[in-house]
């Protein structure tokens, strides 16, 4: 058995798979502020729900930066320098611990999940935050695993200021007063479509990858502003760059407790290698 923990800016979700990519159980509870709360409240969690299983691997998903399993910063849950990988170290027992970027493990399940895997993706998600995953041949680039492309800055009403501040789930809602799904007027939705174009008028010249995923919770409802973010990438972009294909995660709320079971499965076949 695999565990996987999606710990989100607003709420954390654990689910367990089967060897063979079949999902289990799943348990959710709102995201503690405090590193030390979530600790705790993870490390309960698990040893009441698997401590008597067999398990392979436990795989954390941090939004933030993470480097050798250590969260050096969460924008949306101010979490700095916190050592998820020690804090979770025998948890289970023998089982590793793994730790990774959340929108880099999304990515990476999203882009498995396609037909063929192109030679470059990028995945964006749309939600509490934003957040991003270079994902070349397959795998997490291990040149780009750092970035953030919700970090990005761009000119907006006249100001510079980063893409997420005006464009994620959050901004949105502190704009309109409406979440994504209580929202029917076409003229918000091409606003939010011109929202979040302006960060793929920075990414796409740049990376100009072959396919663009967009999951997160505004990830949800493509289909309310696709039609718009194309056209406005089209009339913005220089001709030579083509855009991309845009298309909606297969899992817009799960691709991350997904990319969690095939970073496992990578993992545990390169120990054993």
């Amino acid at each position: 058995m695999i565990i996987t923990v999606d710990t989100g800016g607003t709420k954390t979700l654990i689910a367990s798979f089967f060897r063979d990519g079949v999902i289990g159980k799943q348990i959710k509870f709102p995201t503690p502020k405090k590193p030390s709360d979530y600790t705790a409240l993870l490390r309960e969690t698990l040893i009441k729900e698997y401590g008597d299983k067999t398990v392979e691997a436990i795989v954390i998903a941090i939004p933030g930066i993470i480097k050798n399993g250590v969260a050096i910063w969460c924008n949306n849950l101010g979490w700095k320098n916190f050592d998820v990988a020690t804090a979770f170290a025998g948890v289970l027992g023998k089982a590793p611990v793994f730790v990774e970027n959340d929108a880099n493990l999304a990515g990476l399940a999203e882009t498995r999940a396609l037909r063929t895997n192109p030679p470059s993706s990028v995945y964006v998600t749309v939600s509490t935050g934003i957040g991003s995953g270079v994902i070349t041949n397959g795998h997490i680039d291990p040149g780009l695993r750092y970035s953030e492309a919700g970090r990005a800055l761009v000119e907006f009403d006249g100001v510079v200021r980063e893409w997420e501040s005006f464009a994620s789930g959050q901004a949105i809602y502190k704009t309109y007063g409406k979440y994504a799904r209580d929202i029917t007027s076409k003229r918000i939705w091409y606003q939010i479509a011109d929202r979040i174009s302006r960060g793929f008028l920075v990414l796409i010249p740049i990376i100009q990858p072959d396919i663009i995923i967009i999951g997160g919770s505004i990830g949800t409802y493509f289909d309310k502003y696709s039609e718009q973010l194309v056209g406005l990438l089209k009339e913005h972009l220089p001709a030579h760059i083509p855009v991309p294909k845009i298309v909606q995660a297969a899992h817009p709320e799960e691709a991350v407790i997904y990319g969690c079971y095939y970073y496992a499965i990578d993992s545990l076949a390169s120990k054993k290698a």
